[in-house]
């Protein structure tokens, strides 16, 4: 006897699946659950990562300074050096040929005693109309 095989094809595109109300709420409480979960953990996370970030950024502006105020307290050093009499004085003797005055070479300007400084003089005021 010979048996036979036909091949019919079936289209199942148009079938749906009933789908459980119940258990379609259930993963959907679960999925929103686990996403409030990750939105906090991510929350955390970023503030963590942030707090971190501050400390290094604080920890630079730290040494920034700290290097400031070693250059002001250089700069502070050399100013005070630049205006030491003496070197000054070194300076004006070897480098200019300057000499100490000698008696009535320097003489005090005469300066009248009843000089004016500055001379107040009316304004004439003009009639706009």
């Amino acid at each position: 006897m010979t048996e036979y095989y036909t091949v019919k094809r079936i289209d199942n595109s148009r079938l749906s699946r009933p789908v459980a109300t119940a258990q379609m709420r259930e993963f959907q409480r679960r999925l929103l659950a686990g996403a409030g979960m990750a939105a906090c953990l991510m929350f955390y996370a970023w503030q963590h990562f942030e707090c971190i970030q501050l400390r290094y950024q604080l920890e630079q502006l730290s040494s920034e300074r700290a290097q400031a105020a070693e250059l002001n307290q250089q700069l502070h050093l050399e100013v005070a050096t630049l205006r030491s009499p003496m070197r000054v004085d070194a300076i004006a003797r070897n480098q200019l040929g300057l000499t100490v005055p000698v008696p009535g070479q320097v003489a005090p300007a005469d300066v009248p005693g009843d000089g004016v400084l500055a001379d107040a003089r009316p304004v004439a005021q003009s009639t706009r109309p």
